[in-house]
């Protein structure tokens, strides 16, 4: 049996979804409407990501915050943790200043595709928003699939974990360490799930593809390149201005830091793994940019779990695309609800395969756009997963160079860099 299917689970992920995205485009363009019988194995794969989307949230928020000594949360832990989420919040920015900018989604119209109802709430206020985030009951927010208040229940609840784990009474710290391993165990079991999931990933996405090409015609091919030149536009800019500005700021050289630090954007690049790349990233920050090991052991490791810049605009770009493509306009309070969303998403969810694309569903449903059968959302959405594989490089590479950069400005206010390496 496993020779029989080794032509289709040999080839990498990623390039399998590319290759669904385009068969579906091109069977979708040849066969009209007549491909439409296809359409439910697409709705299958919305499903399988619908089921999937709290269980991570939970489980790889609350690992992601219990796995935080108190102890190391000294000046240095406060400083390199406020730098990664400002980071982020100006990632998440630029990618929606970028989106806004070029109007991606433009020429695609997926309402008139689908029966599915686009609702369109009122948007609450920024206060509403940030009162909001703290939920009333979490299990009411669990069951109504509300996110955000999810997010911050289960971080807060992460770092109960954190604080019984390091507590000197022998009794709390047991019942720290059962918990932990409980829901370490548990989100080890849901990342496996959502392997098993992106392993129908090729199939759902020709299937959705297919359905919009069917519909739209080769009008939509315009719009999908559109976002991925916009993404990238938005990722340079962020690394030249958000880290270039840091780095000046803190009389660190950017150019000098850039060419230092290639090795391990490029390893990046290639890999599509932040944690991968994390040996890489350490021998830089030693060796290239003169960052003490005391400082470099816990921010690298603690930045390839929540500091996700890259894949922060990647969200903000395809917000809204997506939302732009089923004719919904983003208020101010819902874009600043993608950044917020955003943000507290990135604790946690960097270890999960294919956490860009779980990241998205959270920030979706976070301003209201859910995925569900037979919905304009949900075509959009498979979109966006068929050029994940081009995205993907350029988030990730950014990632990793934005934990280096906050490393090092971090070190340096420490006096813990030793410029003579960094300027050699």
């Amino acid at each position: 049996m496993k020779a029989l299917w080794s032509w289709y689970f040999k080839p990498n992920l990623l390039f399998r979804i590319l290759v669904g995205l385009v068969l579906g485009a091109i069977f979708g363009l040849i066969f009209g409407e007549k491909i439409l019988w296809v359409k439910p194995f697409g709705d299958v794969f919305i499903r399988l990501l619908k089921m999937i989307v709290m269980p991570v949230i939970i489980a790889s928020l609350v690992v992601g915050a219990a796995s935080i000594e108190p102890a190391r949360l000294g000046r240095v832990g406060v400083k390199i943790i406020v730098l990664y989420l400002i980071t982020s919040a100006f990632a998440v920015a630029i990618g929606l200043i970028f989106g806004n900018l070029f109007h991606v989604g433009s020429g695609v119209d997926l309402a008139k595709i689908s029966h599915g109802v686009v609702k369109k709430a009122t948007a609450p206020s920024l206060t509403a928003i940030l009162i909001n985030i703290i939920p009333k009951n979490p299990f009411t927010a669990i069951v109504k699939g509300q996110v955000l208040p999810v997010i911050f229940f289960s971080i807060i609840f992460g770092i109960g974990i954190a604080f019984l784990k390091d507590s000197e009474d022998e009794r709390l710290k047991s019942s720290g360490e059962v918990v932990f391993r409980f829901f370490d165990g548990a989100a080890e079991i849901i990342y496996k799930i959502v392997r098993w999931i992106l392993e129908y990933a090729p199939i759902g996405v020709f299937a959705l593809i297919a359905v919009v090409f069917a519909k739209e015609g080769a009008k939509a091919v315009g719009p999908l390149a559109l976002v991925v030149l916009v993404v990238y536009l938005a990722l340079i800019t962020h690394v030249i201005v958000t880290y270039g500005g840091l780095l000046a700021i803190n009389r660190i050289p950017p150019f000098k830091f850039f060419n230092k630090a290639k090795e391990a954007s490029l390893t990046a690049f290639v890999t599509r793994s932040s944690s991968g790349t994390l040996p890489v990233t350490m021998k830089v920050a030693e060796e290239n940019l003169g960052v003490s090991k005391g400082v470099y052991s816990f921010t690298l490791p603690l930045g390839a779990t929540i500091n996700m810049d890259g894949t922060a605009i990647y969200q903000g770009v395809c917000a809204l695309f997506i939302a732009t493509a089923i004719g919904m306009h983003l208020s101010l309070a819902q874009q600043i609800t993608v950044i917020i969303t955003a943000v507290l998403a990135s604790i946690g969810t960097a270890g999960v395969p294919g956490a860009g694309a779980i990241m998205l569903l959270m920030v979706l449903s976070s301003i209201g756009l859910n995925l569900s059968a037979n919905s304009p959302v949900s075509l959009a959405y498979a979109m966006i997963l068929g050029v994940d594989a081009l995205l993907d490089m350029g988030r990730t590479s950014v990632n990793v160079t934005g934990d280096l950069v906050c490393t090092t400005v971090v070190a340096k206010s420490e006096n813990e860099v030793d410029f003579n390496v960094l300027e050699s």
